[in-house]
This record gives structure tokens, C-alpha cells and sequence, in this order.
């Protein structure tokens, strides 16, 4: 018998197949799942013809895909952030858009990642572990100098949002001190979590490790580039588990060549993958890992199942619990 509704997702992820926990949730909406690898406009448009729901992870939807989908009435993005959906574009089709915010699945895995990375940068796993490999002992032993110690030092968070104040907490078990900058910061949550908040500027100079987790928007947008690197310490770290494109890459690359800061840990990057010819994956003060940070099994079937259950409730009519354009006026009647 077939369903009454049909939930499609889209995305280019090598083809994930197994979307069997978010077809458990829709199943309360006599809902269809199905999945197809798309990359460009034209194969979304091909794939969601018939599609009353929309899933995502990295796929563009853009205004174009909205127009030659009329029959959409929301979308539903697998993660925190959104940068990847034409937002206006959505709201003037009357569109919803639903992300899944961090306590909801991903605050511990996250913050996890960052002080991985952390620690990681501070006591140069990545080049040891590579020189170790390389059967070059004595050269792993020599370059353990200069080491910068954790304990006693800065961490600088800037976005101290859930994900940021859960990094305080677990930065402060290393006996950090932790400063943190959030124009939009909830002053009380930030000082409960151990965060002292205050401007950019005094941020990046002051802090020894600067962590990076702030949404993607028009105002984030290369928030650190050439000034901001000039302002840090020489023996700075910066770790990014946001997006890439909150740091300038062109002067992260610069700053790393000219020693103005000590290195990096990145999560993330302007371009994912990089380029194979990207200054970045030849140099031994920066640790990275392929935008992962949210990942377990755990944390993901947790996401799947919120993804789904999203988007039966608008298929049951109601306004979903995360809605992202609060300004929009629904083209289904939602309650």
C-alpha cells in the first residue's frame, strides 16, 4: 500500500542507504523515506519532484531548487547549522526550515572534539605520531621542544553558546582559564559554565588556545583574518569545530608560514575536502580531521531519529519544535 506522503533526503554522502531510524519516526505519519546522492540543482530537482519534506546535510538548497519544488512545505537539515539552505528564499515559498540543535544530540561529542584538538595541537600528537611511524625516533624525541604546557594557561572561546559553555567546563577541568566572547551570550549561563566574557580583541590577545564555535552567518564571516592573527600570541593555538569560513583560510595559511601563531586544529575548512594542493595538509603544527567532530554512532542515530520525527510532525500539521524562520508563514496549515 502506498503512503500517503513521501520525505526524500538529499545529499552527496557516498549514497547512505540505511535510513531505517528515520523511518521509524515517520511512520506515525504514514510517511514514505527515500534517498538519493545528489550534487548539483538539477539531480535535487529530479530527486524531491514529489517531495513533501526535504532532508539535508550538505546539499544546496537553493532558491532555484525551492521554485521548481512546489510541493515541499519544509526542510530538514541533518545538524546545528544551516548555512547550506537559501533561508529568504525558503520563507517567501512558505517553507519551513527545522535544524537540530546541539543539546539535542551533539553538545558532548563537540566539545569532546575541541579539546581533542586542544590537546592535541599542545603536545604535537600528529607530528610525533607521524615521525614515530616513520621509524624516526630520535627526530620525534628532538622535536618534543618547544612544548607549551595546558595547565595554568587561556582558552579563548568565542561562541559561547551551548557547545561553547560545555568546552569551558571541560576546559576548566585542565585548569584553564576561560574568556569567552559572544556578542548574543547569555552573560549568566556563560559566568555559570566558568566563562568570563569580554571583547574580541582582549580574547585573542590574551588567550593561549582559541576555540572556534560559532554559527556560519553574514556577520561570522571570516570573523579572523590578517588583523585578528596579528593580534595573538606567537605561541597561540586556534581550533576550529565550527565552519571553515569563520577564519579567513588565505591568513590562517599566512599566519602559519610566518610564525605568527604556533599552529592549529581544524575540523573544518573553506573548502571540504581541501584541495590536494592546500598549504595546510603539509604542515606539521596543524592536526586535522574531516569535519567529524559531531560524530558517533550514538550522537548520529540520536540525529536520525530527531531528523525524522521533524518532519512527521509537519506532516501531522504541527509546527516542528526547532524552527529556523520564525517569520514564515507556512504554505500547510501547521499548528
Amino acid at each position: 500500500m502506498s503512503k500517503k506522503y513521501l520525505v526524500m533526503r538529499v545529499d552527496h554522502d557516498g549514497g547512505r542507504t540505511d535510513l531505517s531510524e528515520e523511518a521509524k519516526a515517520l511512520a506515525r505519519a504514514d510517511a514514505e523515506i527515500r534517498g538519493a546522492d545528489c550534487v548539483t540543482e538539477e539531480e535535487i530537482i529530479a530527486a524531491a519532484a514529489d517531495a513533501d519534506v526535504l532532508l539535508t546535510a550538505s546539499a544546496q538548497i537553493t532558491r532555484r531548487v525551492l521554485e521548481a519544488l512546489p510541493k515541499s512545505r519544509g526542510i530538514i537539515r541533518y545538524g546545528v547549522g544551516y548555512d547550506t539552505i537559501d533561508i529568504d528564499a525558503a520563507t517567501d515559498h512558505g517553507v519551513v526550515v527545522i535544524n537540530n540543535p546541539a543539546p539535542a544530540w551533539c553538545t558532548e561529542e563537540v566539545s569532546n572534539h575541541a579539546m581533542m584538538l586542544l590537546l592535541g595541537c599542545a603536545k604535537k600528537i600528529g607530528s610525533l605520531n607521524g615521525l614515530i611511524k616513520q621509524r624516526n625516533w630520535a627526530a620525534a624525541k628532538q622535536s618534543v621542544f618547544p612544548m607549551v604546557c595546558v595547565h595554568g594557561q587561556t582558552a579563548g572561546i568565542i561562541g559561547c553558546g551551548y557547545i561553547g559553555r560545555r568546552i569551558a567546563e571541560k576546559a576548566r577541568c585542565f585548569n584553564l582559564t576561560v574568556l569567552g566572547y559572544d556578542p548574543y551570550a547569555d552573560s549568566a549561563a556563560a559566568s555559570q559554565s566558568g566563562i568570563e566574557l569580554t571583547e574580541l580583541d582582549t580574547l585573542l590577545r590574551e588567550s593561549d588556545f582559541i576555540i572556534l564555535q560559532t554559527p556560519l552567518t553574514e556577520e561570522t564571516y571570516h570573523l579572523i583574518g590578517e588583523k585578528e592573527f596579528s593580534l595573538m600570541k606567537s605561541t597561540a593555538y586556534i581550533i576550529n569545530t565550527a565552519r571553515g569560513d569563520v577564519i579567513d583560510e588565505a591568513a590562517l595559511i599566512a599566519a602559519l608560514r610566518r610564525g605568527t601563531i604556533a599552529g592549529a586544529g581544524l575540523d573544518v575548512f573553506a573548502h571540504e575536502p581541501p584541495e590536494p594542493d592546500n598549504p595546510l595538509l603539509a604542515m606539521d603544527n596543524v592536526i586535522m580531521t574531516p569535519h567529524c567532530a559531531s560524530w558517533s554512532d550514538t550522537s548520529f542515530n540520536t540525529l536520525y531519529r530527531l531528523v525524522g520525527s521533524e518532519a512527521a510532525e509537519i506532516l501531522s500539521g504541527k509546527m516542528p519544535q526547532y524552527l529556523v524562520n520564525k517569520g514564515v508563514k507556512p504554505k500547510a496549515d501547521l499548528r
